[in-house]
């Protein structure tokens, strides 16, 4: 399966972006997908995740902030982020994987995104 992760961009703090992950090649609804992030001179950290069941998971930082959700239709997961914080500027990763239902863990996803640049202005 192919991604293709977009709608990053500039915004003020307080603010919100929505972000695309498109999927080709295979049926997106079977994967459980992830987003990450890295900001710059850090590691890759777990954002959201959805899973084939459609469960849901979130790190600690964005609960209540950002929502993920999926349209099989268009193949296609989005994560919502309002309240927009400087400390979540970062490049934003998605992420597939077939094997693990509800994983965190990057290392266990298969396919990646190229990223998508989000830049919060304080």
């Amino acid at each position: 399966v192919q991604l293709q992760a977009s709608g990053g961009g500039l915004v003020q703090a307080g603010g919100s972006l929505t972000l695309s992950c498109a999927a080709s090649g295979r049926t997106f609804s079977s994967y459980t997908v992830g987003w990450f992030r890295q900001a710059p001179g850090e590691e890759r950290v777990f954002v959201a995740l959805i899973s084939w069941g459609n469960s849901t998971r979130y790190a600690d930082s964005v609960k209540g902030r950002f929502t993920i959700s999926r349209d099989s239709a268009k193949n296609t997961v989005y994560l919502r982020m309002n309240s927009l914080k400087p400390e979540d500027t970062a490049v934003y990763y998605c992420a597939a994987t077939s094997r693990y239902s509800g994983t965190t863990y990057d290392q266990q996803y298969s396919y990646w995104g190229q990223g998508t640049q989000v830049t919060v202005s304080s």
